[in-house]
């Protein structure tokens, strides 16, 4: 990969003016696998620290199953293309299962890590590695669209965003599916647009590219019709030399109109042949109710040419998204949705160099001539899909826009293209202030917030969940409960999936206790202090903070 995205300089001096050309492709070398292992070492440190947030343990558990029976039976509402990568790294761990298992998919998760015979920790981290390695790959993918658009330097600036962007450390070291769908949708339009040269090398891995990420996680439809439209463009494009008449414009428009839907049948091929491997038979039946969709939704869903169990668990996130979510935003309270969450959340959690090189890279990429082209590629998808995010129902985290740090990256490389000194001048020392504040907050990524928001100290008291608090550091809790709080009575209320006694946590809960018997060390995740009400907010206000861990959970004494 490296090697096909970089240059050797030749000249009228013959090997003389190549060396320094071989020299600048081995800088640009060592720039990209230094930032890589730097990235890989924040999130393998992250993996093996973390306990299971809540997303994870499902996760999981619905790839073992698929281990075991060879069935698509649980958590719909994600397809499996995700879980079996997870499943390719937790095979790694040989994880037991209790054949006799009848719960739903919750249970399932604590089943397998708690209560199968399983090594909690060692089946987390090799759940994890498949999506760290993917993740990395992720990055020489914006490596080398920066690079095509922008040159070498170009290129090592959006991978410096990339690698230091905290919200793809957390999210990358972890087994769930928002990264690994975002990453195969923005390799899906790099070769788009590389398919603006060779339409028929690069159309097809397109096709699978996409395919991928709509076998992953189903918000990637929103961006099906733009991807569609990318391929006519990149068509339409290679047969310009072709289309100087107004037949040949026609004639081109149809081929790309033709391309177009062979990409989208690859994309639906990738699909099914995804529910295949799970299950030659295809073996549907499901574990919990299907809501009902009506409307324009319901239409759309019984339209879409995918296995049954998809069009279900298409219908069971349009379910959710007809729930009212309890939401926390700056501080504040609230039921249902907020349309300006998801933007105020990304200033809370991206890196400030980062907020300015993403808002000059945008700018460039629409006034630079050269780089006009590219911008219906790097931009609309980006565009497309933060609207369809804004629309949900679920104000729950940036992960929801994962992919505005991957695309967004390849837009910052556009200043390499401005031939202006401030450009060459502001760009490291922008990129440098990112990597900084990135390294500041090692290894407790997932809190991160910028330093005009106070730093991941300051997090919970603006947002909640898996901006803050997901359930992540409940190994990390057990550790400060032997080493400083030994002995002593413990009242716990934590927001996860895991089990606090699995990490030897024995505690009492509260909100079960009349209020003058909660006595000692009282613990609460930070996400559970945002949302608190009643009694549980009358025993933290009648408490004294005296510690915190990991900024996800705060331990009071009473």
């Amino acid at each position: 990969m490296i090697d096909s995205v970089t240059r050797t300089v030749g000249g009228p001096k013959g090997r003389w003016a190549a060396g320094p050309g071989r020299h600048r492709r081995w800088l640009v070398v060592a720039a990209v696998v230094a930032l890589l292992v730097q990235m890989a070492v924040a999130m393998v440190t992250t993996a093996v620290e973390q306990t299971p947030t809540i997303d994870e343990p499902v996760y999981v558990g619905t790839a073992v199953d698929s281990l075991h029976h060879h069935r698509v039976r649980y958590n719909p509402e994600h397809p499996p293309l995700g879980k079996l990568i997870i499943a390719a790294g937790a095979a790694l761990a040989r994880p037991h299962l209790d054949a006799a298992f009848t719960g739903d998919q919750t249970a399932l998760g604590r089943q397998v890590l708690y209560a199968s015979g399983n090594d909690p920790w060692r089946l987390m981290l090799c759940a994890r590695l498949p999506m760290i390695a993917l993740t990395l790959l992720f990055g020489l993918v914006v490596f080398a669209f920066a690079r095509e658009l922008t040159g070498p330097v170009g290129g090592a600036v959006a991978l410096a965003l990339y690698t230091f962007s905290p919200d793809i450390i957390a999210h990358g070291s972890l087994a769930t599916l928002d990264v690994p769908a975002a990453g195969f949708l923005l390799t899906s339009v790099w070769l788009l647009w590389r398919a603006r040269r060779r339409p028929r090398r690069y159309l097809p891995l397109a096709g699978v590219a996409l395919g991928a990420a709509l076998a992953t996680k189903m918000s990637m439809l929103a961006a099906v019709p733009v991807l569609l439209l990318l391929a006519v463009l990149s068509v339409w494009y290679a047969r310009r030399t072709h289309a100087r008449t107004p037949r040949g414009h026609a004639r081109s428009l149809g081929i790309g109109v033709a391309a177009a839907l062979a990409v989208a049948l690859i994309a639906v091929a990738v699909v099914w042949s995804v529910y295949f491997l799970v299950d030659p038979r295809l073996r549907w039946t499901p574990t919990g109710p299907v809501p009902v969709v009506h409307g324009l939704r319901g239409l759309a869903v019984d339209l879409l040419p995918l296995p049954e169990a998809y069009r279900d668990g298409t219908r069971v996130q349009f379910g959710f998204e007809y729930d009212t979510w309890h939401g926390f935003l700056l501080g504040h309270r609230y039921l249902g949705s907020l349309w300006y969450y998801l933007p105020v959340a990304l200033l809370v959690k991206t890196p400030l160099g980062m907020l300015a090189l993403w808002a000059a890279g945008t700018a460039v990429m629409l006034v630079v001539p050269r780089l006009r082209p590219a911008a219906p590629y790097v931009l609309i998808p980006a565009a497309v899909l933060l609207l369809a995010a804004l629309d949900g129902a679920r104000n729950l985290g940036v992960r929801y826009a994962i992919f505005l740090p991957m695309f967004l990256a390849v837009a910052a490389a556009g200043l390499m293209a401005v031939r202006r000194r401030w450009a060459y001048g502001a760009t490291p020392v922008l990129v440098l202030f990112v990597a900084v504040s990135s390294l500041r907050t090692y290894p407790y990524y997932l809190p991160y917030s910028n330093e005009a928001f106070g730093g991941p100290s300051r997090t919970h008291l603006r947002l909640h969940d898996s901006n803050v608090d997901w359930g992540q550091d409940l190994g990390r809790l057990a550790d400060r409960l032997r080493e400083r709080y030994r002995g002593e009575r413990i009242w716990l209320v934590y927001k996860g999936s895991g089990v606090p006694s699995a990490y030897g946590i024995h505690a009492s809960d509260p909100r079960r206790a009349r209020p003058e018997e909660v006595r000692g060390l009282l613990v609460v995740s930070d996400s559970s202090i945002a949302q608190a009400t009643g009694r549980l907010a009358a025993l933290i206000d009648g408490s004294e903070p005296i510690d915190e861990v990991g900024h996800s959970i705060t331990l009071y004494r009473r």
